[in-house]
């Protein structure tokens, strides 16, 4: 290094030593080189103060390397960069300032690092419980997963009203058939699902509404009616002006309801149907188990939820219950064997909007 380099060096060095009265001298740019050596001096003989060492390292100087580091007086070589230097000085600085520290402040930096060190043990602890509660539910869904056993009985939504039924109706039916087919994912004991003659405005507005029902699973979807796609001994419509009550559910058959929304504007369409088909036809057993404050209304989904909970239970009373909305106000009836079959006839199945709340 040329004579100014020395003679620089000298002058920093005599900063050092003379404390905080010459510390103000040292404004000028000083090169890496040299910091390394009032690093190696400061490291050595604890002369130069911390604060002329931030001074130092503020004064501009580009990160540069630097190799071997020869101070006179000083038995020491170095190979680091200005980067490498920062995190050991961080750790000196650390190391002073708790060697400042009075008995009091050193127990007092303990007990938060040890207050610090517990709240992470304790979140630690609080993930795993966390992940192996994720896991149990996972493996209880799996179980559950599991124990479905899917029902062989076929329930069939007749979507061949559409073109009687007002746009906003179509929309409610949608709604409705929306409920079945989640109900039937998580059930049990799923049926076999259908929806026949699909199309017209049913179709546009699930195509507009609900594009994901092409991907549906577990759910046959036909354009064709239903009387093409299952054997007429087979069929059972469900209408609630058949003087016929369905005390059992037979599995092997298929059960239609109509998936018709009309406000009772239509009494007796879907009845009239299966007269003229030449179908069998039943009405679910409400009257013989419930009483309710309103009129006896069903929609689509409330009797296709109904024999799902009937599949699993095996009880039309406990199956409506579970069902029906409480703002129905159903009650249960005095179960009596003089309850005949004609008062159940008072029992209507008439399609209603599906409310928000159901």
């Amino acid at each position: 290094m040329s004579s100014g380099g020395a003679s620089l060096r000298s002058v920093l060095l005599a900063v050092a030593a003379s404390g905080a009265a010459a510390r103000g001298a040292v404004g000028l740019r000083v090169s890496a080189f040299e910091i390394v050596q009032l690093r190696s001096y400061n490291r050595l003989h604890q002369k130069i103060p911390i604060k002329l060492n931030r001074r130092l390292m503020s004064s501009g100087m580009p990160p540069e390397s630097v190799t071997e580091a020869k101070n006179t007086g000083v038995e020491s070589k170095s190979i680091c960069s200005i980067d490498e230097i920062k995190p050991k000085d961080s750790a000196l600085e650390e190391v002073d300032n708790i060697k400042a520290m009075s008995k009091r402040q050193r127990k007092k930096l303990m007990k938060q690092k040890q207050q610090k060190r517990k709240e992470k043990r304790l979140k630690r602890k609080l993930e795993r419980q966390s992940q192996l509660e994720s896991n149990n539910e996972g493996s209880t869904k799996k179980r559950m997963h599991r124990d479905v056993d899917p029902s062989t009985l076929r329930l069939i939504i007749d979507c061949s009203f559409d073109s009687i039924m007002e746009l906003k109706d179509v929309k409610k039916l949608h709604k409705q058939i929306q409920r079945c087919y989640a109900e039937n994912r998580k059930a049990l004991h799923p049926v076999q699902f259908y929806l026949t003659s699909h199309g017209g405005q049913l179709k546009d507005s699930m195509n507009q509404t609900d594009k994901g029902w092409v991907n549906w699973k577990d759910v046959h979807i036909q354009s064709e009616h239903y009387s093409e796609l299952v054997k007429k001994e087979d069929l059972v419509y469900l209408t609630s002006d058949s003087p016929d009550i369905l005390n059992e559910l037979d599995e092997s058959k298929a059960y239609i309801i109509g998936g018709l929304v009309d406000h009772n504007h239509h009494k007796g369409l879907t009845y009239k149907r299966a007269q003229e088909e030449g179908i069998s036809h039943a009405q679910l057993p409400l009257g013989i188990f419930v009483k309710m404050n309103s009129r006896k209304v069903l929609a689509v989904n409330h009797v296709f939820e109904i024999i799902l909970v009937y599949l699993e239970k095996r009880n039309w009373k406990e199956a409506f219950f579970t069902v029906l909305p409480q703002r129905k106000g159903a009650k249960p009836l005095t179960e009596a064997t003089g309850v005949s079959a004609s008062k159940s006839q008072d029992s209507e199945i008439i399609q209603d909007e599906l409310s928000d709340s159901d």
